[in-house]
This record gives structure tokens, sequence and C-alpha cells, in this order.
């Protein structure tokens, strides 16, 4: 897990000041009671499941492009190390987490909780801020995503279009070329 944040610093910020970003302009609004919570919850609704939509299709779209990247790391002149490899499982792993997350969270809000009669209004507040905490943190970690396939891409550019020497090209290689 160390190793994980060490190598994902920059995205794991990027993601973290996303989701306090978003998360903390919701928690400026204060208290509301159940009802108030429960007009906001039937206003929001239309947000939050295309959020959830939005993300889900991104996710998925990110998980087929990164076929794609490894097409083109593995059919690369250059030998590349395992961790560049390591980096897409790691992306592909969260941005899975995040595609499922989306998915459940779409379908809780499929269920007309808004048009139930027999569910007490206190639950709403509580149904509100459940809303925004999981809306902020799905938030935070498709930007977390983007940011790790951008260093990844980032990478990919160096060494293949740029044909610069990188920290994620296998030393063999390097040996190798020496040699000639």
């Amino acid at each position: 897990m160390d190793n994980f944040i060490t190598k994902n610093k920059r995205s794991i910020y990027g993601g973290l000041i996303a989701t306090i970003f978003t998360g903390l302009g919701a928690f400026l609004l204060g208290n509301l009671s159940g009802y108030e919570a429960k007009q906001l919850i039937t206003s929001s609704l239309p947000g939050v499941n295309m959020l959830c939509n939005t993300i889900a299709l991104a996710s998925a779209t990110i998980l087929a492009l990164l076929l794609t990247l490894l097409g083109i790391s593995f059919g690369s002149e250059s030998k590349l190390k395992k961790a560049h490899y390591h980096q897409v499982l790691t992306i592909a792993k969260f941005d899975t987490i995040l595609f499922v997350g989306a998915l459940v969270m779409f379908q809780f809000f499929n269920i007309p909780i808004t048009e139930a009669e027999n569910v007490e209004t206190s639950w709403f507040e509580t149904i509100y801020w459940a809303t925004l905490l999981f809306s902020s943190i799905l938030s935070g970690m498709m930007i977390t995503v983007i940011l790790m396939l951008y260093s990844t891409v980032t990478n990919i550019i160096h060494i293949i279009g740029l044909g610069e020497d990188h920290y994620l090209i296998s030393s063999d290689e390097t040996e190798e070329e020496a040699e000639d």
C-alpha cells in the first residue's frame, strides 16, 4: 500500500483535493430538516444519475483503452520494465472499483425512495448526506484515475514517441545498445 501511494502521490492528491472541494461545497449548506433533504434529493436525482452514467461510461472506456495501451507497450521496440505494466494494472484495478461504485450508486438512485410513504423524514437527511459523500468520492476517484492514466500515457510518449531514455526502459535493452 505504501508503494501505491508513493508511486501515485500526485494522482491521489488530485483526487483527494477534488473530493474535499466537492464535498465541502455541499457541507457548507449546514443542517437540513428531513423535508428539505427530501426536496433536495428529488431535485438532485437527475444530476446524480448523470454523474453515475458519465463515470460508468468513462470507466468502461478507460478499461477498453488500457488494452490498446498494452498493445502499444508490448509492440514497441523498447523493452519496458515490469513497473510500467504494474502502473497499467493499478489503473485497471482502481478504474474497476470506480466502475462498480458508479453502477451501484446509479442502481441505488433508481429506487423511488422519495415517493415511498413509509420512510421517515429523518432518513432523508442521512440519504442526502450519503449521496453527497459518495458522489464526491466517485468524482475524486475519477480524477485520480485520469491523473494516473495521464502519467502512464506521458511515460509511453517519452519512451516510444520521443525515444527518450526513461526509467521504465529495461536496463537489458540499454546494455545491448551500448554493446553495438
